[in-house]
């Protein structure tokens, strides 16, 4: 099999998004820890667009964009899909990855607000409409263990990557928005995934994320 490399950087969501797929996968890889305040020649050359990470090099050839490279993965390795086969639950598949993309930002909206003011209210009130939406209309969500079915798949692996990160940004924000009798089935859900082995095995852990997360807040507050 063609090497396979991850050039990541911990502890971003993105970089674990295709962490997960590849240990999900079986994938064997070797991993490139970046620094991204002096990015490496070699991330500038895989990726000269964008100059981010995560980038996933299969025998040579560069893959960009987290959910770029879990649908490449998910085609290279038909094995264990993460997308269903069916057309249209495919169609609804992508549909919620467009939603986490474009409206699960917004827990970053939050985490860089300053704690006063109508920006922080705004991103208060977006996070809990984001929450509110796939409680209520999330593909699959309460009618069975995970938004695919029993296993894991691509829709989870979206969501992961928001709501794991916002219980640390609630803990450093000193909010609560997830909340248990609010949003029981998002509650039940995130437990669900945090349980399963291998995702459990390749989360990071949470008091170093916390750690590393207060002191990007406590820069970014001295800054602003």
């Amino acid at each position: 099999m063609a090497e396979v490399k991850l050039h990541g950087k911990w502890p971003s969501p993105f970089n674990y998004r295709v962490i997960w797929a590849l240990k999900l996968k079986g994938i064997p890889y070797d991993y490139v820890e970046e620094d991204l305040e002096n990015k490496s020649p070699l991330l500038l050359q895989y990726n000269p667009v964008h100059k981010k990470i995560p980038v996933l090099v299969h025998g040579g050839k560069p893959i960009c964009e987290s959910m770029v490279i879990i649908e490449y993965i998910d085609e290279m390795w038909p094995e264990k899909p993460l997308l269903p086969s069916d057309p249209y639950d495919r169609a609804v598949v992508r549909f919620w990855i467009r939603f986490a993309e474009d409206k699960g930002l917004v827990i970053w909206k939050l985490f860089y607000s300053n704690g006063q003011g109508q920006e922080h209210k705004k991103a208060m009130k977006e996070c809990v409409e984001m929450l509110e939406t796939v409680e209520e209309h999330g593909f699959g969500l309460g009618e069975k263990k995970f938004f695919h079915g029993e296993k894991v798949g691509v829709v989870d692996i979206t969501f992961g990557s928001i709501l794991y990160w916002l219980d640390v940004i609630e803990e450093i924000l000193g909010v609560k928005l997830l909340e248990p009798q609010k949003f029981p089935r998002l509650h039940k859900w995130i437990e669900n995934f945090k349980k399963v082995p291998t995702l459990e095995e390749n989360l990071p852990n949470r008091e170093e994320t916390l750690v590393f997360f207060k002191l990007r807040r406590e820069k970014f507050l001295a800054s602003a």
